[in-house]
């Protein structure tokens, strides 16, 4: 198990780089959300952290301004903009989350930060995951697009989503501490990138619909 100041100072040193390197893309990123669907640019929500600790997690805007809905949404809801749809395929909304990182609230590699609301509903035996700082990756978000096709067509999204997959995430989650190491971490930053990368050939997260048999007839990833 690597030592927490030597983890904390790798996230700090690839949250500051990246920050730096992509600031040009992230300042892109946010005019074009500005010009297609005005403000606010950035999402904003509360998620729990380390030791069951709120905090304000931050994303680029994928949705219309102001529209409620359920908790756990999918790209193909109607609430989702044509911008945010391609934002979502390649988690370039997910690029602002580098400063929750910076600032402690996230690690590199974790469980998903779970929204507020959704974790206190959490069932007692999978609470043991807040004793974990959330991460920007870990083994579920490298999941994400195969996992959101899961709530296709669910009529209560956020039931099936305690029910079902969390304690899919659990295990997974379980699976990377038992085998917590700096090479772990590392091995899940490069499988990160490579991730991203295959969204240009994987129609899984695409939102778009398919025909082929047995398909929920949609494809779609989460906003939560």
């Amino acid at each position: 198990m690597p030592l927490p100041w030597t983890l904390r100072a790798l996230d700090v040193v690839v949250a500051v780089t990246l920050l730096v390197l992509l600031s040009p893309l992230m300042l892109f990123l946010a005019v074009l959300i500005r010009a297609t669907s005005g403000s606010p640019v950035l999402f904003r929500q509360q998620r729990t952290g380390e030791g069951a600790r709120e905090f304000t997690l931050y994303k680029f805007r994928t949705m219309r301004h102001g529209m409620t809905g359920p908790g756990l949404t999918s790209g193909c809801d109607p609430r989702v903009t044509g911008t945010g749809r391609l934002l979502r395929r390649f988690h370039l909304d997910e690029l602002p989350q580098l400063a929750n990182v910076l600032r402690g609230d996230m690690t590199l590699v974790g469980p998903r930060p779970e929204p507020a609301h959704v974790a206190r509903r959490f069932p007692p035996e999978h609470r043991w995951m807040f004793r974990h700082r959330p991460g920007l990756t870990g083994p579920c978000q490298l999941l994400s697009r195969e996992h959101a096709a899961l709530l296709n067509d669910k009529p209560d999204p956020e039931e099936y989503y305690l029910a079902v997959m969390v304690p899919l995430r659990a295990e997974l989650n379980a699976e990377l501490f038992s085998h917590a190491s700096l090479t772990t971490v590392l091995r899940y930053i490069a499988r990160t990138l490579w991730y991203v990368l295959s969204a240009m050939w994987d129609r899984s997260g695409s939102g778009t619909r398919s025909d082929r048999p047995g398909d929920a007839g949609t494809r779609c990833t989460e906003e939560g």
